[in-house]
């Protein structure tokens, strides 16, 4: 009973504490309010779901955000899959007409919903959370090769989506870390405790 306690005590903290740091976090990675508030219950429900003694505060956020970040990851995943069979059972999409497109405005988390959930990831990591190469290759698992790939590949398409809208000029792309002031002046972003 006294381990439930302690358990119990370090949720609610958790949740009263750093919850909003929690949901912002979740919704850069997702780019969703709706799938924030999801991925932070269901990244709650995967850390507490067996009991955690001895988790201070920090290492408890520290489970969660990774909790996230794997949960919207495994989401991008299968939602791949099924939008490579997608076009087998949908009636076609309506795209908008290049008086559309112009007109309408650049979002930049708009434009992060477009990349691929590991480019996303990526940008996230080095941007938002001011992660090395070396640590976004730890925490994902992957090659710091691979890292630099999906860096490269998810700026090139932003600044391919943004140029237009830069407030640089056109034909020249934001500086990356036009990003992470962006993210954090809109949602108040947070470092995650590493």
């Amino acid at each position: 009973m006294v381990a439930t306690a302690a358990w119990e005590l370090v949720v609610t903290r958790l949740v009263a504490e750093r919850g909003d740091a929690l949901l912002r976090y979740a919704y850069v990675v997702s780019g969703s309010q709706d799938d924030a508030a999801d991925l932070v219950q269901d990244a709650l429900v995967k850390t507490f779901g067996r009991l955690r003694n001895g988790l201070s505060l920090q290492s408890a956020e520290a489970y969660v955000r990774r909790a996230i970040l794997t949960t919207h990851l495994d989401g991008g995943r299968r939602t791949q899959r099924w939008r490579r069979i997608l076009h087998l059972t949908a009636a076609p999409e309506h795209h908008a007409s290049p008086a559309e497109s112009s007109d309408a405005r650049i979002d930049l988390f708009g434009e992060l919903a477009r990349l691929t959930p590991r480019e996303r990831a990526c940008l996230v990591l080095r941007y938002y959370d001011d992660f090395t190469v070396a640590d976004i290759a730890e925490t994902l698992e992957i090659s710091p090769g691979t890292v630099k790939r999906y860096l490269s590949d998810g700026l090139a398409k932003m600044s391919v989506a943004l140029a237009g809208g830069s407030p640089h000029g056109p034909g020249s792309a934001p500086p990356p870390t036009a990003l992470r002031s962006s993210t954090a002046a809109t949602q108040g972003g947070s470092h995650a405790q590493r």
